[in-house]
């Protein structure tokens, strides 16, 4: 990685603190993806945020299973699921050791290695479309359930880590609901986006489902 104030990874410390914290601050962090064809690297747009045991809409909600382990480890460590049989999301853990809690990283926009992010995005229409949505940022940065406990803090040879980047400045911070969430946490105002910026994805209210279709699993 080039030398630079701006180029520094983010420590333990930036993740150890409460949820609602950490996610407005990673608006404007870089996230380096280091792959064997080459890294890629993405600028932070938008960010949800998930309270762990006190958030109906996290995965943690009802305790630690083998699924979400990971968010009760210590911060700094990527969380990755699996979502509707065919694609990944990727979180941070943030907090306490024991008291997860985590942020979506809902979209960004690619600032190296556009190549290699077209190739697992063949059919993204421009630049702005390659990370618009959390299953399209994982699926452009070649994230997985193989990367779920990376530590992000681990150094410049990791396979993830964040970069201190330019952050948002406070006046172009907006929030609003979580995306697809529905009961208790509908309305909490834990989506965080970048005024203005193209590659934040489009706000979907929570739509039940019928008793007979596959439920969906949002958040962490």
């Amino acid at each position: 990685m080039t030398a630079g104030p701006d180029r520094e990874p983010l420590d333990r410390s930036f993740f150890d603190r409460p949820v609602l914290e950490v996610a407005p601050d990673l608006l404007g962090r870089v996230l380096v993806r280091s792959t064997p064809d080459g890294p890629i690297e993405l600028r932070l747009t938008e960010v949800e945020a998930y309270a762990g045991l006190a958030d109906p809409g996290s995965h943690a909600y009802r305790g630690r299973t083998e699924r979400n382990a990971v968010m009760f480890g210590p911060p700094g460590h990527a969380y990755v699921y699996f979502t509707y049989g065919m694609w990944h999301c990727l979180n941070l853990v943030c907090g306490p050791e024991g008291h997860p809690s985590g942020v979506l990283l809902r979209a960004g926009e690619v600032l190296h290695g556009h190549a290699w992010a077209h190739q697992r995005r063949p059919k993204a229409r421009n630049d702005h479309e390659l990370a618009k949505g959390p299953a399209r940022l994982a699926t452009a940065l070649g994230v997985d359930r193989r990367l779920d406990g990376t530590d992000v803090c681990a150094g410049p040879d990791a396979a993830l880590a964040i970069l201190t980047g330019h952050p948002a400045r406070p006046a172009q911070v907006l929030s609003g609901p979580r995306t697809g969430v529905g009961g208790e946490g509908a309305t909490h105002p834990w989506r965080f986006w970048i005024d203005g910026e193209p590659s934040v994805s489009p706000y979907r209210a929570h739509t039940p489902r019928r008793r007979n279709s596959t439920r969906r699993q949002v958040g962490t």
